[in-house]
């Protein structure tokens, strides 16, 4: 009688250490790449934003008759260089920038630091009637603004202030969603145990801003100062109520002047729409980084 030894079945290889690491840290929301199909759809949203800015730019390098044809002109024409130039001379363009830029800028750091200042109130202190003041001051938000364009122009026209850059900047200079905006964001990015803590060391509410809410707040900061920039750059209504072409215009103003005449330029308008847009681009792509991290940022911290 013969045995036949039967052989154990061989033992699986044990994955090398740094290959389960690797594996470990995939599972655990490590660094994913993309497939095709990601790129494609983000290739077709780049497309569609990138859309509306090279058309205006194809619009500037014809002319009228050409827009009016059908199919419209899907590529550059000759005229590009020639239609920029006269926008800016004739809409004196480089005044509007100037005069815009100061606007945006001082309205953008008014708000910023007002909304963070009572934000905070409205997050982190008590006092008697805060919740009523709160509704109050989210209730204004769903005012229409043209409701508030007449008694607005008598008091700018009472104050002498008409074709005067301060009768833009003066009403722009508190915004109710910049207050909601960074109540929200304080409410949850800033604890309670830190404000009492500087409390302890003798700090006072201006220091407690300051050295407590203003580092805190300063990814919200940047995201607001960057929305209200690009609102008070764009605002057209007011300004072209309270300013003048020949006098001290914004962009959009200036713009609108373009547009005078029985056949207005559309090329022209164009080129002067593209001319008012380039400075926002610009800033985006100088402090686009800083902007997007604090969002990030903003986001981790919430």
């Amino acid at each position: 009688m013969t045995t036949t030894l039967t052989k154990p079945p061989a033992e699986p290889a044990s994955e090398p250490p740094r290959r389960r690491l690797r594996s470990k840290a995939s599972r655990a929301g490590g660094q994913h790449h993309a497939g095709p199909i990601a790129y494609i759809i983000l290739a077709l949203f780049t497309i569609g934003s990138l859309f509306p800015l090279v058309w205006t730019a194809i619009a500037a390098s014809r002319d009228n008759q050409r827009l009016a044809q059908t199919p419209p002109p899907f590529w550059f024409g000759a005229n590009l260089f020639d239609k920029l130039e006269i926008a800016w001379n004739d809409a004196n363009m480089g005044e509007a920038v100037l005069n815009t830029t100061i606007v945006a800028g001082i309205s953008s750091i008014t708000v910023v630091l007002l909304s963070t200042v009572a934000g905070f109130a409205f997050a982190k202190l008590k006092f008697k009637g805060r919740n009523a003041l709160m509704l109050i001051v989210v209730g204004t938000m769903t005012v229409p603004p043209q409701l508030s364009v007449i008694p607005l122009y008598m008091m700018v026209a009472e104050l002498d202030w008409t074709d005067q850059l301060q009768a833009v900047i003066f009403p722009s200079l508190v915004s109710a969603f910049g207050v909601f905006f960074m109540r929200q964001y304080l409410l949850q990015a800033l604890p309670d145990e830190i404000i009492e803590a500087a409390r302890v060391d003798g700090a006072s509410s201006l220091r407690v801003i300051w050295h407590v809410v203003f580092p805190t707040a300063r990814p919200a900061m940047a995201v607001l100062g960057m929305l209200m920039f690009v609102q008070v750059w764009n605002d057209f209504l007011w300004p072209f109520l309270v300013l003048t072409q020949t006098g001290n215009p914004t962009v959009q103003v200036a713009v609108a002047g373009l547009g005078r005449g029985f056949t207005p330029d559309q090329a022209l308008i164009m080129a002067g729409a593209l001319l008012g847009t380039l400075p926002l681009l610009l800033v985006f792509a100088i402090f686009g980084k800083q902007i997007v991290g604090g969002i990030m940022q903003g986001a981790v911290k919430g």
